[in-house]
């Protein structure tokens, strides 16, 4: 689970539980995480109205449910505490990019009425993929979501272009920089180049996506194909016309304005920080969110109306991401924690999948424990850990671990297309869909598409690229 498309964290930003040993905790600290992946999995099928009313609700209850036993174990200042920590480290630079990045991209509007033929969906999926690792896969997926939509709302059978946009936009085209995706951006701020995950990442990425792309045309012909054998007319809600323009335009500068600020507070690190109850709160990240913010209001102000309306503008899709992952960043602390402690915590099993008994790398294990655990829980803590458990050394990992790191840093990003929750802009992409009228498939739904064509993949990408 990402914080963000674009890169939002810094390095010190993936403690786990404030103030306690993750080697004290068990695994039953977890309880109120996976309950609340099975409310999200199993309330939009069962009793879809009540979730629908009441999610925000369930995220609170289930935020509590970590929150109370915590504090009555370790005292009302280590809850508040860690309560804190959750907030500043985790949820606010999470949300307020995603916010940003929302409201910028909402406000630029393709006009003209695109077709969704397979060559044209292929094309933009291409284009949303190579944008990813410029513009951060958030940036990216919220610029081609609504065009992309509009061009395929005269189709019956869309849930496959969407399916596909999460695999290739919101998580494959962001391998290539540190701007495309949080674990790469951690790896830079550690000491990895930036044009190292161009050169070590290019083929996998290429091999990836190439394939998906095929894959994708493939079956979006056969539904195109199938449509026109049984005599379907083309009823296009989106009126016709031969002139296509862009408004909204001046937003492109305000992405880009966006993109250098998370940069800049990964370079720029004046060495001041304020303490929150034990958290620190740097300088750089308190500068980069507060003008985050000014660069949404911004965008508010410059954006015509007739833009937003084009694009069905509405911040209910923010609000749902909002307080759904309020609760997923506090509950998920315990088991960042856990695997912060290694094999001194309750998944030290799972640890020791990546070394040999003579304790050297297994680089086809690091991609697979990597990219599963990233599947679940936030990948930029996760790829710290495996980082760091392979050495931390980021000269050594560049040239003789260059395998090992390759390993993690794919997994990180490739798997997060495995669930909804493996990257901020996967719900988000849904949650936009669904807000246009497109049923979506649910959480373990999504996952059969996801296993059927990406765990194959996944392990091609292993024999080749990860020996």
């Amino acid at each position: 689970m990402a914080s963000s498309g674009v890169a939002g964290q810094t390095a010190d930003a993936s403690s786990g539980t404030h103030g306690v040993n993750g080697a004290s905790l068990s695994l039953l600290s977890g309880i109120p995480f996976a309950g609340m992946l099975l409310s999200i999995a199993l309330f939009p099928i069962f009793a879809p109205h009540f979730w629908h009313r009441h999610f925000g609700k369930i995220s609170a209850f289930w935020g509590l449910a970590y929150l109370v036993p915590f504090t009555l174990s370790h005292g009302v200042g280590e809850g508040a505490a860690s309560l804190v920590h959750a907030f500043f480290s985790e949820y606010l630079p999470f949300i307020v990019l995603l916010a940003a990045l929302y409201a910028v991209a909402g406000g630029i509007c393709v006009r003209g009425n695109l077709h969704g033929s397979p060559a044209l969906n292929t094309a933009m999926l291409a284009l949303g993929t190579v944008l990813a690792s410029v513009m951060g896969t958030t940036g990216a997926a919220m610029l081609m979501i609504r065009p992309l939509l509009r061009a395929n709302d005269n189709r019956k059978h869309r849930v496959h272009v969407v399916v596909f946009f999460i695999f290739l936009v919101a998580n494959a085209g962001g391998s290539l920089t540190p701007l495309g995706d949080p674990p790469l951006f951690l790896g830079f701020l550690n000491g990895v180049s930036f044009m190292w995950t161009v050169v070590h990442l290019f083929w996998p990425m290429m091999f990836a996506c190439i394939v998906l792309l095929a894959l994708f045309y493939a079956i979006d012909s056969w539904f195109f194909r199938r449509r026109e054998e049984v005599g379907r007319p083309l009823l296009d809600p989106t009126p016709d016309s031969n002139v296509f323009w862009l408004e909204g335009k001046r937003n492109f500068i305000l992405i880009a304005v966006v993109t250098g600020l998370v940069l800049l507070s990964g370079i720029w690190r004046p060495g001041v920080s304020f303490d929150v109850m034990g958290t620190p709160v740097e300088l750089q990240n308190l500068v980069r969110d507060g003008l985050l913010v000014v660069v949404t209001l911004v965008s508010l102000w410059i954006t015509p109306k007739s833009a937003r309306e084009g694009n069905d503008f509405n911040w209910a899709p923010i609000e749902e991401v909002a307080k759904l992952f309020a609760a997923i960043f506090l509950t998920i602390s315990p088991v960042i924690a856990i695997l912060h402690a290694g094999e001194h915590g309750a998944l030290a099993s799972v640890v020791q999948l990546v070394s040999d008994a003579n304790g050297r790398p297994l680089a086809p294990m690091y991609f697979w424990v990597t990219g599963l655990l990233s599947s679940f829980l936030d990948n930029a803590p996760t790829y710290l850990v495996f980082f760091n458990l392979a050495g931390g050394d980021a000269q050594h990992l560049m040239t003789g671990g260059a395998t090992t790191l390759a390993a993690i840093s794919a997994g990180a990003v490739f798997m997060g297309a495995n669930t909804y929750i493996g990257n901020a802009p996967n719900f988000m992409v849904k949650a936009i869909a669904e807000s246009r009228g497109l049923r979506m498939p649910g959480f373990f739904a999504y996952m059969l598409w996801s296993g059927a064509i990406l765990l194959p993949l996944f392990g091609v990408m292993t024999v080749v690229f990860f020996r």
